[in-house]
């Protein structure tokens, strides 16, 4: 989404229609924790995030546009949020430090990506070994769910995708809780780790 999309990421019905203050919970967020939002825009997930990691935590806002980035700033300026850290990625990498994440999230960004795969590739190599990467996307199996088919994807399509052994990714849990989004979590293998045969 570009940056003139921000009215629609600030609009004051989000949180009832996505149900985003029941993410943060279903994302067991921890004290300190280093989690990188990916896709961050104006900052609306990462100041929730910030609240739950605290301030002995960090957030990674990471967006493509220094316009999203420029607003985010002004935002935890406004809120004296002081744990958010901008990004400026690329359409092929968040520009995140080997093996410095805990948790990786993404707030119906992954379908947007021009490159899914290098993407996916460098978020992988972000997390530190046991750290999680958290599709969160429109249920493309709900057909109730009103957005347009191109924004949504399923959970069988998330795992074909981030189960490539390329990514070193194992399936953690599929959480349907949220009102129009299901939560698709992934482990970062340790070495020397396959993925079981049925996932």
């Amino acid at each position: 989404m570009g940056h003139q999309g921000i009215a629609w990421l600030e609009r004051p019905e989000r949180d009832e229609e996505e149900g985003l203050s029941l993410l943060m919970k279903l994302l067991d967020l921890k004290p300190g924790m280093v989690v990188a939002d990916i896709g961050a825009g104006s900052g609306v997930i990462s100041t929730m995030l910030a609240r739950r990691v605290g301030p002995e935590g960090v957030v990674l806002a990471v967006d493509i546009q220094q316009e999203m980035l420029d607003a985010l700033q002004a935002k935890c300026k406004l809120l004296e949020i002081t744990n958010v850290e901008p990004v400026l990625g690329t359409t092929k990498s968040p520009q995140l430090n080997p093996n410095s994440v805990d948790l990786v999230i993404m707030v119906d960004v992954y379908h947007e990506f021009d490159f899914p795969f290098e993407m996916l590739q460098s978020i992988s190599h972000s997390l530190k070994p046991g750290g999680r990467v958290a599709f969160i996307e429109y249920r493309k199996e709900d057909p109730k769910v009103p957005i347009k088919e191109v924004h949504k994807m399923s959970e069988a399509q998330v795992k074909r995708e981030a189960l490539l052994p390329e990514h070193q990714l194992r399936w953690l849990t599929t959480k349907g809780e949220l009102p129009r989004q299901h939560v698709v979590l992934f482990e970062k293998m340790q070495e020397n780790t396959t993925t079981p045969a049925n996932e």
